[in-house]
């Protein structure tokens, strides 16, 4: 009685966890969303991006967010604040207006940072990705957070 119990005990295991390696395996390799190949579904000013977060942003997650969670195609046009790189070496744009507040930083993928290399500080860019968090007000530090736009390329400059 204890072998069978034993025994049925490994297969429920073993099943479980092929069922699991095989669901995994299956999220990793779903087709991932071409965002630049895809038309926008807003197209708008950086800076009425960051109003909308900064008036209601339960309001606008509703507006640019799926009902998945997913963050709709933005594709936003400003000034250009600041060219930096992050950890991973990833161009960051900023677009943003003197008189604002916050703005919007636009992160670029390995495969379109080259786009970036003619870009000044100052000049009209538009911008197409995706958001990864809206802009807020932090009152402990009393600070501005930016909208966050990642996997980004740029449309016009």
């Amino acid at each position: 009685m204890k072998k069978k119990f034993i025994k049925w005990g490994i297969v429920i295991v073993l099943s479980g966890l092929i069922i699991g390696a095989g669901i995994i395996f299956y999220m990793f390799n779903q087709p991932h969303r071409n965002i630049q190949a895809t038309t926008p579904d807003y197209q708008m000013k950086a800076s009425t991006l960051v109003k909308d977060y900064l008036t209601d942003a339960t309001l606008a997650n509703e507006k640019y967010l799926q009902d998945d969670g997913e963050s709709k195609i933005i594709t936003v046009t400003g000034t250009i604040a600041s060219i930096t790189k992050d950890l991973n070496q990833q161009q960051v744009v900023l677009i943003k207006d003197k008189n604002e507040k916050a703005g919007v930083s636009c992160t670029f993928t390995s495969e379109t940072n080259r786009n970036t290399k003619n870009l000044k500080i100052g000049e009209t860019v538009t911008i197409k990705g995706v958001i990864r968090s809206g802009a807020g007000y932090d009152e402990d530090l009393e600070l501005y957070e930016d909208v966050i736009l990642e996997k980004c390329d740029i449309i016009d400059n």
